[in-house]
């Protein structure tokens, strides 16, 4: 039996999150620089995603760079800048033909006018696919993220039109940049590590977290499956007994 066979479908998160870690590690194994592994990492994350749609995930959600990320050097921004513009080009037909709707969080002002430019065109494009939707997180942290929904609730306080004894945590929800979508119930990190660096805080108060020894570029669409039977063997609690669930 394939591991997409063994995978429940009655019990599917409707939403997995990635960090998709180790890109760097991976290039710097094969003797090269890491924009090397940027590179490599394109077709994990094109297996990924015919993964999640053959095992029916709705909702995914790739940590593609973090506002953090403008810090490293020069050279490598320019070049991840570059190759998400030409990944955005060349992989749009694939979100056609598995019929994937794409979708952008984060400060997405601060990217470069080509590759914001192509960003929209791409999302526009694929607006009315509806087997899963494909959330790239670009200059993205979930600190920021918090930080404009506290703003923006302040305004709407500001100009009378929200009283603060009003807001509770669905209205909070709806103001991040996520709202409208489900939190993620499985979030998958790649390379070993364990954090989940900024991503998604809010998000994932009580998602499952999978951790994998896998760099990105070698992550396949049956390491996917693999996370998705282990958050099927767990039990989720949310706080109650074991007793409470089962009955």
């Amino acid at each position: 039996m394939s591991l997409l066979e063994q995978i429940d479908k009655d019990r599917l998160p409707q939403h997995i999150a990635v960090i998709m870690d180790g890109n760097g590690r991976w290039a710097k194994e094969q003797g090269k620089l890491r924009v090397f592994g940027h590179q490599n990492g394109v077709r994990a994350v094109r297996d990924t995603v015919e993964g999640a749609v053959e095992a029916g995930i709705s909702f995914l959600t790739l940590y593609a760079f973090s506002t953090e990320n403008w810090n490293r050097p020069k050279f490598e921004v320019t070049a991840l800048m570059e190759l998400l513009v030409s990944t955005i080009n060349k992989e749009t037909k694939t979100l056609m033909d598995n019929e994937v709707r794409l979708n952008a969080i984060g400060n997405l002002s601060a990217l470069p006018a080509k590759c914001y430019q192509q960003l929209q065109e791409a999302i526009k494009k694929t607006s009315g696919n509806r087997k899963c939707t494909l959330t790239l997180a670009l200059s993205y942290s979930s600190r920021w993220e918090i930080v404009e929904a506290a703003r923006k609730l302040g305004e709407q306080i500001k100009l009378g039109i929200l009283d603060p004894k009003d807001i509770s945590e669905e209205m909070f929800s709806t103001q991040l940049t996520t709202g409208g979508m489900p939190d993620p119930e499985l979030m998958i990190r790649t390379s070993g590590e364990h954090r989940i660096s900024n991503y998604l805080l809010y998000q994932l108060a009580y998602s499952e977290l999978y951790f994998t020894q896998k760099l990105w570029p070698d992550f396949r669409r049956e390491d996917l499956f693999e996370a998705i039977i282990d958050y099927q063997k767990r039990e989720r609690r949310f706080g109650m007994t074991s007793e409470q669930v089962k009955n």
